[in-house]
């Protein structure tokens, strides 16, 4: 049944088709499929392998990943109503649109994404101040900082990712989070991100989901 299930989902997720997703989800927990099932062994690797796809197909079908993610992320967070026991989060994000910069897709597509794989996410949403980014990283106690910028002036202006590490770091907080950029400017300079004090970027918001994954759980073993 699982076999019949993950590929009744796979196909509505590919096709975009969230009435379909949600469809098979009914399916499955009337077939006696527990929410955590669905989540761990339905959702989550089709998340995983949209990051597979991507990775080995850079121009493959933006507005496609960005309906799977938003999928996956919806799925989610109604299984979850479900769940017997609350599921143990992978960690805290906080991430936004850096200050002077009004774009939001890629970070939609990266929450989606994270949000599936048990991430919580805090979305301070577009022209974040960097102080914000700092305050509501220790509010919440996250481990990562993500900061998104479309345009290149947003990407290495005073106001953006510079500020946040410079605050850290009269803080004395650059031990406590890692930051993450992502968007245009970065792919055009691969190097770009280390110029800005970032500890990491991605070329797209899906591998940006894996790159915050795995900085997440660095911070934690720590």
């Amino acid at each position: 049944m699982l076999d019949a299930i993950i590929k009744a989902y796979n196909e509505a997720v590919f096709e975009t088709d969230k009435d379909a997703a949600f469809e098979v989800v009914a399916q499955a927990l009337a077939a006696g499929m527990t929410p955590e099932d669905i989540v761990f062994n339905v959702v989550i690797p089709a998340v995983e392998e949209m990051m597979s796809h991507i990775t080995k197909d850079p121009d493959a079908n933006l507005a496609q990943h960005f309906m799977t993610a938003q999928i996956a992320s919806a799925v989610t967070e109604k299984m979850l109503e479900k769940f017997q026991h609350p599921p143990e989060t992978i960690g805290q994000l906080v991430i936004g649109t850096a200050f002077g910069d009004l774009h939001s897709l890629g970070k939609r597509i990266v929450i989606g994404c994270l949000k599936a794989m048990m991430v919580n996410v805090i979305d301070l949403g577009v022209n974040v101040p960097a102080e914000r980014f700092v305050d509501e990283a220790i509010k919440h106690n996250a481990q990562v900082i993500g900061i998104s910028a479309m345009m290149v002036h947003s990407a290495i202006g005073e106001e953006g990712c510079r500020k946040v590490r410079r605050i850290l770091r009269e803080r004395g907080l650059e031990d406590r989070f890692r930051i993450v950029v992502g968007g245009a400017p970065y792919r055009f300079d691969e190097q770009l991100y280390k110029v800005v004090g970032a500890d990491g970027w991605a070329a797209d918001a899906v591998n940006g989901a894996k790159v915050i994954v795995d900085m997440i759980r660095e911070v934690k073993a720590l």
